[in-house]
């Protein structure tokens, strides 16, 4: 059985050791013979690599590991690259999330302004990765999963459209276990799902189990009562610190609003921005709780496996949301024809919708990539939501490529967490002074 090799790019990401124990527990589906780590920040990525040779050395000796910062090591003879970037690490996130709360609109990282700074630092970075793997390995997958993930597909498919990269999000899967769960089953691979939006704007329309049965009555029941809350909350998810607690719990409200469906728990930022930046802390946002928990948590553990010499007692937690991306691998590699949520090309997939937009729909994998499932029509409430976000999405990539000052102004004035083009304008202002080393000049 071929074994593949894989790079990781973001490796000095808070996520990597996650991943890393992740594709070591799914060894025996998907073989592997070589992890990469590329970064461009050698001293983070350093210290999150030492750690991971180490532990592979424990579980896995027969794999070759290799860091570097430099682009032709690392995409040279590789099968899969996975990206996971955030360029301007988290001090840039605090920005996105501040700038905004200043103006008393939503500040969150894929959602409003905070979403469309950080699609302009992501643009970039990502095309660049595209390229890489283009040249040293043009037969290689790219399977991309860097915020935020609306913009960034559309810039790949608009200023890339040839390249083999799949955009995934891992928040429709965090949120079918906890549909799973709620009901009593034991992971959401029991679930066969309709689902059709965008990135963090979609909504599920049937689920059932794999003998065809309904789940959707007892899902929404459990919905309409606790929202994505569970009884006795996911252990060590990623998804669980108290502005989870709040979004997971929010979703009541913003099932309420259209009690055919089941939303992605992200439309409370479009449906309820006041309560959103009511409940918000300007002092202390998401990216402060990350920076003060998960990011210090990798850290430290990883100083202290160096230290140590050893991994065996290691506090690192498999990142088992991320085994959709074994799946996804799996499919491409062996043609499992397996059906997984990705954002691609609307192309005929949402009858009545733009056909260039990037849509989120089920699809089914295999080694020519994802063949999207038809969702047919959709109505008239969702349908203007979605292009009004859309026409965002776009704009910023246009802004992007043309170094348009007015059409990122336009992209700001249509987000539906903005007021009106004067703070549009004033929070743009903002922003182009906060992100001068990330951007492209405007004019």
């Amino acid at each position: 059985m071929k074994k593949f090799s894989i790079v990781i790019a973001g490796g000095g990401s808070t996520f990597t050791p996650g991943i890393v124990l992740m594709l070591l527990e799914h060894l025996d589906r998907f073989p592997i013979r070589q992890i990469k780590f590329y970064d461009n920040l050698a001293e983070r990525q350093d210290k999150v690599a030492q750690a991971c040779e180490i532990l592979l050395k424990e579980r896995a000796p027969e794999i070759d590991f290799l860091a570097t910062t430099d682009p032709e090591t690392a995409f040279t003879d590789v099968d899969f690259v996975m990206a996971h970037i955030r360029v301007g690490l988290y001090a840039m996130r605090e920005k996105d999330e501040k700038i905004p709360l200043k103006y008393g609109v939503v500040g969150q990282e894929t959602c409003g302004p905070g979403g469309i700074a950080y699609g302009m630092r992501s643009i970039g970075g990502v095309l660049e990765l595209v390229d890489y793997m283009e040249t040293y390995s043009p037969q290689a997958w790219m399977l991309n999963y860097s915020n935020p993930a609306a913009i960034v597909a559309e810039a790949t498919r608009k200023l890339r459209p040839t390249a083999k990269i799949i955009n995934i999000c891992d928040m429709p899967v965090g949120i079918e276990e906890r549909m799973a769960q709620s009901i009593g089953l034991a992971s959401r691979k029991e679930l066969i799902v309709r689902y059709y939006g965008l990135n963090h704007f979609g909504w599920w329309t049937d689920i059932r189990d794999k003998t065809g049965k309904d789940l959707m009555p007892a899902i929404k029941a459990h919905v309409a009562k606790h929202g994505y809350s569970l009884t006795e909350e996911i252990e060590a998810s990623q998804h669980t610190d108290a502005s989870w607690s709040h979004t997971f719990a929010k979703a009541k409200e913003v099932y309420e609003i259209d009690p055919s469906t089941l939303p992605n728990t992200y439309l409370k930022y479009y449906f309820f921005p006041q309560d959103e930046v009511a409940h918000a802390n300007p002092n202390f946002t998401r990216a402060n709780e990350v920076m003060a928990g998960r990011e210090k948590h990798v850290f430290s553990e990883c100083q202290r496996i160096i230290e140590n010499k050893t991994a065996t007692d290691t506090s690192l937690e498999v990142d088992e949301h991320a085994s959709y991306i074994v799946d996804l691998a799996r499919a491409i590699a062996y043609n499992t024809q397996e059906r997984m949520l990705l954002i691609v090309p609307n192309e005929g997939a949402i009858v009545n919708f733009d056909q260039t937009a990037m849509v989120e729909v089920p699809c089914i994998v295999g080694s020519n990539g994802p063949e999207p499932i038809t969702q047919g029509s959709i109505p008239r409430f969702q349908k203007g939501m979605m292009e009004q976000q859309v026409a965002v999405e776009k704009l910023v990539v246009e802004a992007w490529e043309e170094r348009s000052y007015h059409k990122l102004w336009q992209a700001l004035i249509l987000s539906k967490v903005v007021p009106n083009a004067r703070v549009a304008k004033e929070l743009l202002d903002d922003l182009i002074e906060a992100n001068q080393s990330f951007w492209p000049p405007l004019h």
